[in-house]
């Protein structure tokens, strides 16, 4: 069933403890570098205003099957960043744990979503880190004050013809 896999095991098996150990400190810097750019670079995507009650839904136009195509798609990625963010949890694995969740958590969609994400955001570790990071890039912090929000003005039409 795996015979794609027995060459990639025979290969390991016949490596030597030495090579195991610089094997393993290679995919725990990739990893490590890997994870820490990623998350750096989508910190610094995420709009100021994207905590705001007014923040529009980022997947509105579009074709309903190019719309539900990317909607599966991304909360596939929530998944696979949930799950990796916990992994990173845990003490000597490599990465930003809590940020990840956050990442995954803002891809993710389910009941609630909007709730746990500003509870995240409003922990103050996850905030000064994020916004450290935003900082460093020339960019805005986040806002997470409802009145430093900017409000979105909603045309009323009359029914009366002008």
């Amino acid at each position: 069933m795996f015979d794609w896999l027995q060459p990639l095991l025979n290969w390991l098996q016949s490596l030597t403890w030495q090579q195991h150990v610089l094997l393993g400190g290679g995919l725990f810097l990739v990893t490590f570098f890997g994870s820490l750019g990623s998350t750096i670079w989508i910190v610094i995507q995420i709009p100021a205003t994207y905590f705001c009650d007014d923040h529009p839904p980022a997947l509105v136009q579009g074709h309903p099957v190019v719309r539900w195509s990317l909607r599966i798609l991304k909360n596939v990625a929530g998944l696979v960043l949930l799950a990796l963010g916990i992994i990173m949890f845990f003490p000597g694995v490599p990465g930003q744990g809590a940020l990840t969740i956050l990442i995954a958590l803002m891809l993710l969609d389910f009941p609630g979503k909007r709730r746990m994400e500003r509870w995240m955001i409003r922990r103050q570790r996850v905030r000064s880190a994020v916004n450290r990071l935003r900082q460093r890039f020339n960019r805005p912090p986040l806002v997470l004050d409802e009145e430093l929000c900017p409000k979105v003005e909603t045309e009323e039409k009359s029914l009366t013809p002008q």
